[in-house]
């Protein structure tokens, strides 16, 4: 009967399989099991090849082995998933147990003084309220203090209104830095600013900050933060777009209605700069707060405005609703002609919700003393820049830039119209700085092998590229620290060779990454009625080089390398070999770049090929020697002043044109050079930019221009 009745089953199996054509399965092995598993716990996705050699081994069919690998897969990931939950709902249950022993603890609160119930919500609502009126009513009282100790000294400095307050302003140097820590802001580490190695110019005197203090510095950035809110939520006709440069300023009739203030400098040579806008960055928000909160980074995003940046002193990086820096920022563009600009002033970082973030700017009188007569700070008042995240790896900033400066020295003709039409500092050139930077670096994410060119003995790498633009950054970040040339006449009767309008200067060199000895600097700005984009394209010819560049010796060049760092065709850096007799190995390093708010910069520098070897090797070049010289054009900022209010200053043509400053640094022969050398030596540069001028005076037909 048994054995009738297995075969009778063995039958039908076999009938059922032959109607529905499917093979009879067979069951692996332990040893092929086994050796699976080790294979899968090695590589879970294994390649066909892999797939095939497990078959040859464990004499297997090929789909076998790939549909035993899927199910593998399937039953790892639904075990995963289930432990996942398992642990989920454990702490869920945790957290609930907490939160009603929590709450149940709440409603049986005792005093410890009194041994009874604690205060109910309405009662404590009631005692923080009293405590707000309480504040409030403070804050009356130590603006009255102010406000008669200046009745009775006169108008006393800040200085002077700490000290009446029994603060200590005798040290000179910062002291060590209070710092907080919370989340979800960036922070700075004490390390990151030892005061050893604070690089403030040595007129400013800084004094220290008490603890006493930081409460008046916070209620400051926290008027300034609420000041620049409302500032960013006011549109037209506040704010009044110009029709023809597409910048937003406000008038000073909304500007002293919404913010009535003193001046900050009494005398009648200061003016108040106030200026609006915004625009897309191609930066991620949280990559672009990293480098504006940063200094070190800030005057890297800035390289043509921002010379110097300092964080003096941190007082809170986070237990704060956000943090908190003091500050000092030294800027300089276009000129020398142009005197920079100084300021000290708080930082204050906020976040407003889960996508954007806001930067507060406001200037805190922080000197002890100013030891040259001559240098001033600029004043800045509540400005800043609002980050939103646009979720696309793009950032939308809004810039406002507000600041009160004091011209002693009135600016130069030149740059009148320029400056006091917000053009020069004003917030449309901050964004356009910013979207420059984050698309040169955006192109250098892109960037491609280029083959070998004439010189063999170059290959550029995609790393090597790269390594080739941060050595070009630093030559744009030197050439325009060199152009600030205050401070550094060697001799007092050096300017006495100025007759020609060069501005010349002489200084030891003693900067990483610079040429040891003495350097000359030369430069001399002048008005071109051309348009600045006719101007970019007669330096990018390279036929034409020859009438303005000394290293080409009066012969054309040949570009063997070029690396585009932007959407427009002239943003590029390139490497040029000129045609040097007896010189081989000489190369030419430029960084070109035009753009409609900025203008447009040539900086070069001579190079040897084995630095640029070096470069492109990927090795360290912050210690390989760079002098560059260049060009910067820009508009001259000839504008209607009807509409802005404004009386136009004089300017040498009735149209517009463009302003051009060219800036040579060169090294003399060595550190002990004579007086007479040395003068000789400027002589000779004062002469060779003087030429220079005239050559590119000629080349552009404009000779006939004083």
């Amino acid at each position: 009967m048994d054995s009738g009745y297995e075969g009778s089953g063995s039958g039908n199996k076999q009938t059922s399989n032959s109607r529905t054509g499917k093979k009879p399965c067979h069951r692996l092995s332990t040893q092929q099991i086994q050796k699976l598993e080790a294979f899968f716990k090695e590589c879970p996705h294994p390649r066909e090849n892999q797939r095939r050699q497990l078959s040859r081994e464990l004499s297997l069919d090929l789909n076998k082995i790939m549909f035993w690998f899927q199910n593998k897969r399937t039953q790892t990931k639904v075990h995963q998933e289930r432990t996942n939950n398992s642990t989920l709902r454990s702490e869920n249950e945790r957290m609930y147990c907490e939160n009603l022993a929590m709450k149940e603890a709440l409603n049986n609160i005792i005093c410890p003084t009194c041994d009874g119930l604690g205060l109910g919500k309405e009662e404590r609502q009631c005692n923080i309220q009293k405590l707000r009126m309480e504040n409030a009513l403070l804050k009356k009282e130590h603006e009255r203090m102010l406000n008669s100790c200046s009745s009775l000294k006169g108008e006393l400095p800040t200085l002077l209104q700490m000290e009446s307050l029994g603060i200590d302003t005798s040290m000179s140097v910062p002291g060590r830095p209070f710092f907080g820590r919370g989340t979800g802001c960036p922070s700075l580490d004490p390390e990151q600013i030892p005061q050893s190695s604070l690089n403030i110019p040595s007129q400013f005197q800084l004094r220290e900050i008490q603890e006493m203090e930081k409460s008046i510095i916070i209620g400051t950035a926290a008027a300034a933060m609420d000041e620049l809110v409302q500032l960013l939520q006011v549109n037209e006709p506040e704010w009044i777009k110009s029709p023809r440069y597409g910048r937003y300023l406000i008038t000073r009739d909304s500007r002293d209605k919404l913010f009535p203030k003193a001046n900050h400098f009494k005398s009648s040579g200061s003016q108040i700069e106030f200026s609006k806008d915004s625009g897309i960055v191609a930066m991620a928000t949280t990559n672009l707060i990293e480098m504006l909160l940063d200094s070190n980074k800030w005057k890297d995003m800035f390289p043509t405005i921002v010379t110097n940046a300092q964080t003096v002193e941190v007082i809170d990086s986070g237990s704060l609703d956000g943090s908190l820096y003091l500050m000092y920022e030294k800027m300089h563009i276009l000129s020398p002609l142009v005197a920079p600009r100084e300021f000290f002033f708080i930082r204050y970082f906020r976040q407003l919700n889960s996508n954007m973030w806001i930067i507060a700017n406001v200037s805190y009188d922080f000197i002890k003393e100013i030891q040259d007569a001559s240098s001033s700070p600029s004043w800045k008042l509540p400005s800043g820049c609002m980050i939103e995240d646009m979720s696309n790896g793009k950032s939308m900033v809004t810039w406002i830039e507000h600041v009160q400066v004091y011209d002693k020295f009135l600016i130069h003709r030149l740059y009148r119209d320029l400056i006091c039409s917000c053009q020069a500092y004003g917030a449309k050139r901050w964004i356009a700085s910013l979207q420059w930077m984050c698309e040169r670096f955006a192109f250098s994410m892109e960037l491609t092998n280029i083959p070998r060119h004439e010189l063999e003995e170059v290959a550029y790498s995609v790393e090597g590229q790269r390594n080739l633009m941060k050595l070009s950054h630093r030559m744009i970040k030197d050439f325009f620290e060199m152009l600030s040339m205050s401070n550094n006449l060697a001799f007092s009767h050096v300017s006495e060779l100025n007759n020609s309008g060069v501005r010349v200067s002489l200084r030891q060199s003693n900067g990483l990454g610079q040429p040891k000895g003495l350097i000359v600097s030369a430069a001399t700005s002048l008005w071109l009625p051309l348009s600045p984009e006719n101007l970019f394209n007669f330096f990018k010819d390279d036929k034409k080089r020859a009438e303005w560049d000394v290293l080409s010796n009066g012969s054309p060049v040949n570009e063997v390398a070029h690396i585009s760092t932007g959407t427009h065709s002239g943003n590029c850096l390139s490497v040029i070999k000129p045609y040097v007799p007896n010189e081989k190995n000489m190369l030419i390093l430029q960084e070109s770049s035009i753009n409609e708010s900025l203008g447009a910069i040539i900086i070069y520098a001579p190079m040897e090929l084995q630095s640029i070897t070096s470069a492109v090797n990927g090795e360290d070049t912050t210690i390989t020697p760079i002098l560059p010289s260049g060009y910067i054009i820009s508009s001259d900022g000839h504008l209607d002043h009807n509409e802005i209010g404004e009386s136009s200053s004089s300017n040498p043509s009735n149209t517009s044109g463009s302003l051009l400053t060219a800036a040579f640094h060169i090294l003399l022969g060595g550190n002990t050079l004579s007086e007479q050398q040395i003068m000789e030596s400027v002589a000779t540069v004062d002469s060779l930019i003087s030429s220079t001028v005239q050559k590119i005076k000629v080349a552009l037909d404009c000779s006939e221009l004083d």
